[in-house]
Parts: C-alpha cells; structure tokens; sequence
C-alpha cells in the first residue's frame, strides 16, 4: 500500500468517525430539547395548578375570617 492511499484511508476513517460522532450528538441534542420541552409543559401546568390553589385558599380564608372576628362562644 503506497503512502498516498494509505493517507486517504486514516483520512476516511477520521471522517468516518466524525461522522458518527456527529449522528450521535444531534441525536443527544433532539433528545434533550423534547425533554427540556416537555419538562417547561409540566412546569406551565403546575404554575396554573398553583396559582388556582392559591385562589382557593385565599377565597377558603376570606371566608373564615368572619369567624375568627366572632368571640368564642364562652365568652
């Protein structure tokens, strides 16, 4: 095998490998984005979870606070 054609296989099998190397991280890549996307969907969802329950109590105490103003009845 001459030096020329030697040099053009280790240069194809460096491309080769930076090609695989490549396919591997976009894949990497594809897979974090639809994680970090659904993770932001959940995350949007607990947010309007929590701002509701947050109404709830707050309407809950708004409600219970006439009763606290009230004297105990042994009073």
């Amino acid at each position: 095998m001459s030096s020329s054609e030697q040099s053009n296989q280790e240069l194809s099998e460096r491309i080769d490998t930076l090609e695989m190397r490549l396919a591997f991280q976009d894949d990497t890549i594809e897979t974090l984005n639809q994680t970090i996307t659904a993770q932001w969907r959940e995350i949007d969802a607990l947010k309007r979870q929590m701002a509701l329950l947050v109404e709830r109590l707050e309407d809950a105490q708004g409600n219970a606070e006439g009763a606290r103003n009230e004297p105990p009845p042994h009073y």
